[in-house]
Order: C-alpha cells, then sequence, then structure tokens
C-alpha cells in the first residue's frame, strides 16, 4: 500500500493492516518502500575490511552528487553525531569550494547536541543554523498533512522545512546506525537475554522486546471493537530476519534495515523532500556501501566488551575531526518524550483523545485511554507515553483526512 486512502469515511482493510503496524511498530512492513530489502545473503562475510575503501565509496557518492549542484551550496542536517558528522566532513573534502550551510535542531527539555554540532559545523567553515522547538507537537497537522501517515515522529520535518529556505539541496547521515551496527543499547539487550537454539519465533518475540518503547504489554486493549489485534500477524511480518544461520547480531542488524529504516526514515524524508522541493542525498545508503557494510563481520562493526558500536566510522571520522567532537553516546535529533509529556503531551493527549473521533467512531477504546491516562499521573512508563503521542497521531490524521474538520495549519497547544 503506497498510502493511507485518505478518501474513504471507513478505513479500508489494509489501511487497518498499516495502523495496527504503524502504533506497535512504528512503521508499517506494507508500505512502499524506496530502496531495496536485503536478506541474510548479503551478510556473507566477504568483504575485506577497510576504512580507505569505505572513505572512497562515500566521497565517490558525494562527488557525483555534487555534479548536479552547480551552484555548489548544500545543506547539512547536522545533530552532532558520527554519520551527520561524516557528511559534512566528506562533503568539505570533496567540494572544498561549496558554501554549507548546517542545520541543527534543540528540541525543549532534551538532550542539547546543538553546541557540539555548532563546533562540528565550525569546524568545516558551515553556517550553522540552530533551530529552536519549544512544542515539538504544535506543527503535527501540518507535518502529518504531509506525511500522509500517522507517524509523530517526525524531526526531519524542521530540518526540511528550515534548510528549504536557505537552498535546494540537502545532505543527511541516514543509514549509518543500521549499516554499521550503532543501537548499542539494542543489540546489549538483546545479546544478554539470547539463548543459543532459540527458535525464531523466540527470536522474534525478544527482538521486539528489545523495541519496549515501540509497544506495550496490553497492546490488544487499545484498540477499539472496528480492529481486531493479533501478535501472530506481527511476528510473522518479521520472522524472515531470524530464520536462517546468521549470528544473532546479524540478525538484528538484518530485521533493523528491514524495519524502520524502510518504512519510516526514508519513506518520511523523501515525502518532506518532495513536499518542500528539496534534492537530497544520503552518502552513507547508497547502493555500493550497503553492499560493502553489509558483507562485514559484525564484530568489526560492534564490540561486545566495550559496547561500542559504529567502529568504522568512528575510525574514517577520526581523520577529519579532533577526538573530542567525536560523540560517543547515540542521541541524533532526539526528542525526550517524557519531559514532552510533562510539558504539553499530557493535556494534548487528553483534549484531543478521550473525545475524539477515533474513540467515537470505533477505533480506539477509551476505557483503555482513561485507565492509562490514570496510571501515568503515578508512574510514567515512556512505553505508554509513546503509545499515546501515537494514538495522537492517528487522531490528527483521521481528522485530516477521513472526517476532514481539521486544517493543516492548526497548532496543537
Amino acid at each position: 500500500m503506497d498510502e493511507f486512502d485518505e478518501n474513504m469515511n471507513e478505513l479500508s482493510s489494509s489501511n487497518i493492516t498499516s495502523l495496527k503496524n504503524i502504533l506497535t511498530l512504528r512503521y508499517d512492513p506494507t508500505m512502499k518502500t524506496y530502496l531495496s530489502k536485503i536478506t541474510w545473503r548479503d551478510f556473507s562475510e566477504t568483504s575485506t575490511f577497510s576504512v580507505d575503501h569505505i572513505e572512497s565509496i562515500i566521497k565517490n557518492t558525494v562527488r557525483s552528487f555534487a555534479h548536479s549542484v552547480p551552484d555548489n551550496h548544500f545543506a547539512v542536517g547536522l545533530s552532532g553525531g558520527v554519520d551527520s558528522a561524516i557528511t559534512i566532513a566528506i562533503l568539505r573534502e570533496v567540494v572544498p569550494e561549496a558554501k554549507i550551510d548546517a542545520i541543527s535542531v534543540r528540541f525543549a527539555d532534551s538532550v542539547d547536541e546543538s553546541q557540539i554540532a555548532k563546533e562540528i559545523g565550525n569546524h568545516f567553515d558551515a553556517n550553522v543554523h540552530v533551530i529552536n522547538v519549544e512544542n515539538y507537537l504544535a506543527d503535527l497537522p501540518e507535518a502529518i498533512s504531509i506525511l500522509r501517515y500517522p507517524f509523530w515522529d517526525s524531526h526531519w520535518f524542521y530540518v526540511v522545512k528550515n534548510a528549504r529556505k536557505l537552498c535546494r539541496v540537502l545532505l543527511s547521515g541516514d543509514g549509518g546506525d543500521e549499516l554499521f551496527a550503532g543501537y548499542t543499547f539494542r543489540y546489549e539487550k538483546f545479546l544478554a537475554k539470547y539463548v543459543p537454539n532459540m527458535s525464531p519465533l523466540e527470536k522474534t518475540k525478544l527482538y521486539l522486546d528489545c523495541h519496549e518503547r515501540d509497544w506495550v504489554p496490553d497492546q490488544d486493549s487499545i484498540f477499539g471493537k472496528k480492529i481486531h489485534f493479533d501478535w501472530e500477524q506481527i511476528y510473522q511480518q518479521l520472522i524472515s530476519s531470524f530464520t536462517n544461520s546468521l549470528s544473532p547480531l546479524d540478525q538484528v542488524l538484518l530485521a533493523d534495515f528491514n524495519g524502520k529504516l524502510l518504512y519510516n526514515w526514508i519513506p518520511i524524508n523523501k515525502s518532506l523532500h518532495e513536499y518542500f522541493g528539496v534534492k537530497s542525498l544520503s552518502p552513507l545508503l547508497s547502493k555500493e556501501l550497503i553492499s560493502y557494510a553489509t558483507h562485514l563481520p559484525s564484530k568489526i562493526k560492534y564490540d561486545e566488551k566495550t559496547k561500542v558500536g559504529k567502529i568504522p566510522l568512528r575510525q574514517l571520522l577520526k581523520r577529519f575531526v579532533p577526538k573530542e567532537l567525536i560523540s560517543e553516546s547515540k542521541y541524533g535529533f532526539s526528542v525526550n518524550t517524557l519531559n514532552l509529556w510533562n510539558a504539553e503531551g499530557k493535556e494534548i493527549c487528553e483534549q484531543y483523545l478521550l473525545e475524539g473521533r477515533t474513540v467515537q467512531d470505533g477505533w480506539v477504546n477509551k476505557e483503555w485511554l482513561e485507565k492509562k491516562l490514570e496510571q501515568l499521573k503515578t508512574h510514567q512508563d515512556v512505553r505508554y507515553v509513546n503509545k499515546f503521542l501515537g494514538l495522537l497521531a492517528f487522531e490528527i490524521w483521521y481528522r485530516l483526512f477521513v472526517t476532514k474538520e481539521m486544517k493543516s495549519n492548526t497548532t496543537l497547544k
């Protein structure tokens, strides 16, 4: 399914499947993607590790792209992390005369990496623009009207919208985490709980357990009378990553690549780029680098003892920046959802959900909403906060496209 059918008064069966996926996984494996899926065969260890080769692939990708930018004016989404730092470093190396505008976003009451982003941007002679977002949910109707899907975690919306004011070309560091093992918190938990000879279904359930921010134990109680939720349908969409002879870590890397990257980040970014008229490039997602990286042994990417990931990219970045500018933790453009909940999220969700159209029309269970809102007053579980934000996105989408009572310029407050 390419997108939700916004012209129907009732959700179609395919839309219902998509809805269950998005509200459980935060992505939908049935939607159209713009990058080919990979298989377990892509993980045969046939690549010889070479930082020089990785650098060469990225440089060639950027060089080829730069030929289509006659004014040499580029924007770069700069979070302060390894991937975006490599992107701006390679861009400056390949196009020394380039005018570079670096876009960083500072979300209220969240980890602030804008200072290190400034230092990295200044190191490569870029004009650094820090966008301050006080209420992350305020522009959700506009973002969802562009995406045409009920995704709430659309931080890239702010990057693209502001980049377009500066130029028509935008580079990102997408793909580094999936290709070079950047989700270390997930690997640590998976490998700690992994037991040899686990069945594919057991590994699938363990994988989901390591995504505890995406689903909740009483997931089946969220939905109203119009939706039948079945965990088996969710498992069957993921189990193929665990029915092979790959190492446990490679199986996780396979599932990660064929999950949120393909069916959340890339479609979201593509929709935003097309809407705002921005030409884009993610140098770490070239076909050549994907093929090379997936064929590298996972132990080269992630050190199980030190819990450090993206080792090849860290080694590459050391060639361009001082050690103190290389982030040890993974944040990216991140929002502290608990702080967001306490500042605006709780009030906005109560306002839009309790008597919302998705409740009235039988898609969401009001009793579940009331019970969990009460529990969140004394125990703030980030999983349930994320779930409420996902349901809020569904309500906004529903009002935009089904009941058509909301305008895209509505501000949530």
